[in-house]
């Protein structure tokens, strides 16, 4: 009993903010990673172009700095928009694409075959 009246609500108002910036940000980079496929050929093919052309200029770490500019871009817009979206409130309880993440699948309508009418009576 001791140990429910010390739990503060200030540490559960925390809790549940970083729980959803950490389950915005994983399921924004798992979109970024199978929806997004488009996208990152595109930028594997812009990252290989910046590559050669930055190989005249700095020989040895052009593609270090291309590789490693273009990750911190992408990680960085991935974990703004998390934060925007915890900040402004929106819980990822509460988008409707979202509900694999809580176990809630959509309802699957089962079949009706025509030939059910004629055969269910039977047995």
């Amino acid at each position: 009993m001791n140990l429910i009246q010390k739990i503060d609500l200030r540490n559960l108002d925390s809790f549940i903010i970083i729980k959803s910036f950490l389950i915005w940000s994983f399921s924004l980079i798992v979109c970024l990673l199978i929806v997004g496929f488009p996208v990152i050929i595109f930028m594997a093919t812009f990252c290989a172009l910046a590559s050669i052309i930055l190989q005249t200029f700095l020989p040895m770490s052009s593609v270090l700095l291309v590789v490693g500019t273009l990750l911190s871009l992408n990680l960085l817009i991935i974990f703004t928009s998390a934060a925007i979206l915890t900040i402004k409130g929106i819980h990822p309880q509460e988008v409707h694409w979202l509900r694999w993440l809580n176990g809630k699948g959509t309802h699957i309508n089962t079949s009706v075959y025509a030939s059910c009418p004629l055969t269910c009576d039977i047995a």
